[in-house]
């Protein structure tokens, strides 16, 4: 590892009072709920009734949160630190309340005797904190309940941060999942120029829950070069239970010193130019500590310290035990919290000595609340960018391919700012979106050869086939305050479907944390969807992920199915605009016919939905006989052709067609923000009329959306119903039933007095499909009635 950093006592003394400090708070917090500084013998009403917490993380924790404010504080490091275990919460609760930052922001939880009575009161209890690093804790932002993601959340937090060094503590159990093994590969990615810097600390305690950890066990060589091979030049630090940590706070301090000399040389190197670019070889610790360092070696003769029995709460029925209560005391007396705290509980100066000043404090970082530095992002008319629309459904635009266009002038207008990223798996320009590639390259830093196409140091496109590694680094860069799109395939957006649920989560629950400052949305565009992966088939076809979505909070979720480039351009302007929320943008890329103006999208995008009265049959004077509504490209583009079937052979049926874009609007008001009152429902679909809708994606969703309102029982849905192949794009809607001639026949089977009345006109809908069938077995493509169509009106 090198020579020992050079600690002198006073230095020693001040560490290893500061991590005293720490773990006994940290102990404090699962256990007590009075006498927090034991100025009386330990008794069962002291104790929690409910033990919860996990112990185990937390010296090492602690460890790494003592020996980053020694390095700050020396040299004024603007850094922060992800804590993947983040189930220690009680050592990070502990460190933002011992350096002050946790009572400036709850002045009822100062650091004083009552301050600190609360801080241990408060923890994983009813109306208390939560028991992870959640938003209510200052320095924050990952929780790491779910494992997995703190390593792409520290990699996007560095970005386009030249001068961020982020910390990242990865457990030993949390390095076995897909989503940080495929993280190890982010350092690739990394630009020493405009980035920041990452600097992993994978802490070995040994154990998950109940077994020991895959890479605890690894023989060290086997573990070094596995390391070394992910593209890092680990450096140790070696902990044993019993022994006096004296050693092991020169080694730390010792190790975190070698690891910054080396981030500063590599990005000197790089800034200042010179000589061939040569791929940095990151540092990262790799911290061995006991399980339960420095807790109870043993509870009733059975082995804890250094165990898997340490996870948790390492000491059990406390307050029936009066045996195990005496060793409570012992354990957490051993601390020494008289040499720590006043007898005001306010903590003694040598405490303090390694804590840096104001925001520099970890949890009073301003990266931390990203919200604080989050610009509005420029974003340009788009009167230049819209698609001319003389008459609706007769010109084709791909609308993808003009939302590149618009991409293109934001990353433009942020190159010199850098806080605009564009990332998804490998599919850029396969989602029709490679204009952006005339202002910016794909971020890579490994090699290069001829045929490689814009690729650079310095891009601002994140493309990786790891759709984790995708919405992690993206997450990070939102929470850090910049702004971004994440990219995908319609079909493995799933893939993140529970990242995106933590994400709704961390966000609800910030909103309700006053000093949480708003952060930029997460955007989700997803294309390449399920009516138009026929030549991909059935494995690309699943449009589940707006279900997942929408059964999350109200106030953060969002749908948006715009039909057309235009409206596509319009709802892009508003997700990128908004705030603390989760837009998901369904759209195609193929071609797709123009059905609005820009003035009228901008109109249609803002009301959310809304009847398209050119396309409907209904007289002025009259009420509709049936509503054709629709929800989604290709639906919309089935929705009206039906229309122009009935406009054409039903003349003097009613029709309204309603198209909506904005699926929350179909919820009722109580229910979401966007929502419609009944009133309003009412008066777009009617209260008793036959309703037959064209939806994207599985049909039951419209069902549960609209399950309230009057008109439901009459509400019947055409989508998606996993009955996909490799084939054309028009039999995917017809093995679907989706097509224009089964809306058709839809809407005669259930207007009254039609079924009789248009039997002839049901026989050619059903005669349509039959001879659609035999058409692309003969000729391997869609009908030319179907594939020349175009809007009649």
């Amino acid at each position: 590892m090198g020579p020992q950093a050079t600690l002198t006592d006073r230095e020693l003394h001040s560490l290893d009072a500061h991590w005293r400090a720490l773990n006994y708070l940290a102990a404090g917090q699962i256990y007590l709920t009075a006498n927090p500084l034991l100025a009386e013998p330990l008794r069962p009403e002291h104790i929690k009734p409910r033990l919860l917490g996990h112990w185990g993380t937390c010296p090492g924790l602690n460890l790494v949160y003592t020996h980053l404010n020694r390095v700050i504080s020396a040299r004024d490091l603007d850094a922060v630190c992800v804590w993947g275990p983040g189930h220690g919460g009680p050592a990070v609760f502990a460190g933002a309340w011992l350096e002050g930052t946790y009572g400036e922001l709850y002045p009822d939880v100062g650091r004083d005797l009552a301050g600190m009575a609360r801080l241990f009161r408060q923890f994983s209890t009813p109306g208390g904190v939560p028991s992870h690093a959640a938003p209510q804790l200052p320095g924050s932002f990952h929780e790491g309940g779910e494992l997995g993601y703190s390593l792409a959340h520290a990699y996007g937090a560095a970005l386009d941060n030249p001068g961020l060094v982020v910390v990242c503590v990865v457990g030993d159990g949390e390095a076995e999942t897909g989503a940080l093994a495929a993280s190890w590969h982010a350092d690739k990615f990394l630009d020493p120029v405009y980035d920041g810097a990452v600097l992993p600390v994978l802490h070995l305690n040994g154990y998950k829950i109940a077994n020991p950890a895959v890479l605890a066990r690894l023989p060290e060589g086997e573990l070094d070069e596995l390391l070394r091979g992910y593209g890092h030049e680990p450096l140790y630090v070696t902990a044993a239970a019993g022994e006096d940590p004296e050693r092991t706070h020169h080694d730390m301090a010792a190790a975190l010193d070698a690891a910054l000399d080396r981030i500063a040389a590599f990005q000197q190197a790089a800034r200042e130019g010179g000589g061939a670019r040569r791929r940095p070889h990151w540092p990262l610790l790799v911290l061995r500590t006991p399980k339960g360092w420095t807790g109870p070696a043993e509870v009733a003769g059975v082995p804890v310290e250094g165990t898997w029995r340490a996870h948790q709460v390492p000491l059990a029925r406390v307050r029936e035990d009066p045996g195990r209560l005496r060793q409570l005391e012992r354990w957490l007396r051993s601390y020494r919290p008289d040499e720590l705290f006043g007898a005001d509980g306010r903590p003694r100066p040598e405490v303090l000595a390694c804590v840096p000043a104001g925001d520099r404090r970890l949890g009073a970082n301003p990266h931390a609340n990203g919200g604080r530095l989050l610009r509005e992002l420029p974003l340009p008319d788009l009167a230049g960018l819209a698609v001319a629309v003389d008459k609706p459904g007769t010109r084709l635009h791909e609308p993808t391919r003009v939302l590149g266009g618009m991409l293109r002038q934001v990353m433009a207008d942020t190159a010199e700012r850098r806080d605009f990223r564009l990332v998804g798996p490998d599919e850029t320009a396969s989602n029709r979106l490679q204009d952006v590639y005339a202002v910016t390259d794909k971020a890579w830093q490994a090699e290069t050869v001829e045929t490689d196409e814009h690729l650079g140091p310095h891009g601002r496109v994140m493309e990786v086939l790891s759709e984790h590694l995708c919405q992690g680094w993206l997450e990070g860069y939102l929470l850090t305050g910049r702004h971004g799109l994440f990219s995908s395939y319609e079909a493995f957006a799933d893939i993140v479907a529970s990242m995106a649920s933590q994400h709704v989560k961390w966000v609800q629950t910030a909103r309700t944390v006053p000093w949480r400052a708003p952060i930029a949305a997460l955007n989700y565009l997803l294309t390449s969807h399920v009516w138009r992966q026929d030549h991909n088939g059935f494995s690309h076809q699943n449009p589940g992920f707006v279900d997942h979505i929408l059964n999350k909070d109200p106030q953060t979720v969002r749908v948006y199915l715009p039909p057309d480039a235009n409206t596509l351009l319009c709802v892009a302007d508003h997700v990128l605009r908004t705030r603390d929320a989760v837009n998901v943008v369904v759209a195609g890329k193929q071609p797709c016919f123009d059905w609005l103006g820009l003035e009228q999208a901008l109109d249609h995008c803002a009301r959310g939905l809304g009847i398209w009265e050119w396309a409907g049959t209904e007289r002025p004077d009259g009420e509709p006989e049936v509503v054709l509504a629709c929800a989604g490209d290709v639906p919309t583009q089935e929705a009206l052709a039906a229309a122009s079937v009935l406009r054409t052979r039903l003349p003097e049926l009613a029709v309204r067609v309603v198209n909506i874009v904005d699926m929350a609007k179909l919820l009722p008001r109580q229910e979401h923000p966007h929502g419609l009152t009944d009133r309003e429902f009412d008066a777009v679909f009617t209260r008793d009329r036959p309703v037959i809708f064209a939806y994207h994606g599985y049909p039951w969703l419209i069902h549960r959306l609209t399950y309230r309102r009057a008109v439901h029982p009459r509400i019947h849905v055409r989508g998606y119903r996993e009955m996909g192949t490799t084939t054309t794009p028009f039999d995917m809607v017809v093995r679907n039933d989706l097509d224009r001639y089964r809306l058709v026949m839809d809407v005669l089977d259930r207007v009254p007095g039609l079924a009789v009345r248009a039997a002839g006109l049901r026989q050619s809908m059903e005669d349509m499909r039959h001879r659609h069938h035999a058409w692309i077995r003969q000729h391997g493509e869609d009908m030319p009635e179907v594939a020349e169509w175009s809007w009649p009106g």
